[in-house]
């Protein structure tokens, strides 16, 4: 495999998201590993922000009081400091994909560069496992931020401040201490070493938990089985033990931890 395929389209990604908003003075002198670092870093706040505050102005303002009553809507002193965490974890949080593509650069991972390397078929089965390793990992990795004591208390206790509706927002989805918000996102990185993995699509997945994590505190019920969309997600912030899952329900239902929105609303009444 020819790993300068590789370079050439981190070099590429480089130079758009660069070369687009800051003067080729600013980072073309930098080495190769921090230039992709600072790309990932605007790349991630640009994403955090527009999608955030996109987001919010559909739900708390063009529709307001439609997808959530007025006491469930976050007060603007509650998302500012949830943009002001997320923005101070932003820098370590962009380390991780930038560690990834330095490994894939240097062919320590199972990455290939091109869908014509293996075809469609493979392709899309491999994704399938990657899938599977990614949701598999985020529960554990998650559920153990519950169990051990220690992690919880210094670190995962930071997101869970936001333990009610009218404290969680599309701006709480990465609203963790820094530490914590890179050992969910880690098991994207494991999986590079246990299957084969299109470059790209692990740049892309990687990115679009940005989306995800804003999706699924944004305490709207969106109903689409068996996705862990944002009213199992905020049963997890109220009960701290069940819906440890991220993108499926699967791993919660496998390992007992399941609590799906109809068992509150069935206690409520």
């Amino acid at each position: 495999m020819d790993l300068g395929l590789f370079v050439e389209e981190t070099s590429l990604y480089n130079r758009i998201v660069l070369g687009s908003l800051l003067p080729g003075a600013a980072w073309d002198p930098l080495p190769h590993f921090f230039q992709t670092w600072l790309r990932n870093y605007i790349a991630g706040c640009l994403l955090y922000l527009v999608t955030g505050f996109l987001w919010c102005f559909y739900i708390y303002h063009l529709y307001r009081n439609v997808f959530l009553p007025k006491d469930a809507i976050p007060s603007r002193r509650a998302m500012q400091l949830q943009i002001c965490v997320a923005m101070k974890a932003m820098p370590w949080y962009t380390l991780l994909p930038t560690v990834s593509e330095y490994m894939i650069e240097n062919g320590w991972t199972r990455c290939f560069p091109s869908i014509s390397d293996i075809g469609w078929v493979a392709y899309l089965m491999n994704v399938a496992v990657y899938l599977v390793i990614v949701e598999f990992g985020i529960y554990w990795m998650h559920r153990e931020l519950h169990d051990i004591k220690p992690l919880y208390k210094y670190l995962h206790a930071t997101h869970h401040i936001y333990n009610k509706e009218n404290t969680l927002s599309p701006f709480a989805g990465l609203a963790f201490h820094p530490l914590d918000g890179v050992l969910q996102a880690l098991p994207h990185v494991i999986s590079l070493f246990l299957v084969p993995m299109h470059f790209r699509t692990h740049i892309i997945l990687l990115f679009m938990e940005g989306i995800w994590t804003a999706n699924i505190h944004d305490c709207i019920n969106g109903k689409l089985w068996p996705v862990m969309g944002a009213a199992y997600h905020t049963i997890h912030h109220t009960t701290y033990r069940h819906n440890y899952g991220h993108y499926t329900i699967w791993m919660d239902w496998m390992f007992g931890t399941l609590r799906p929105p109809a068992d509150d609303e069935t206690k409520e009444k």
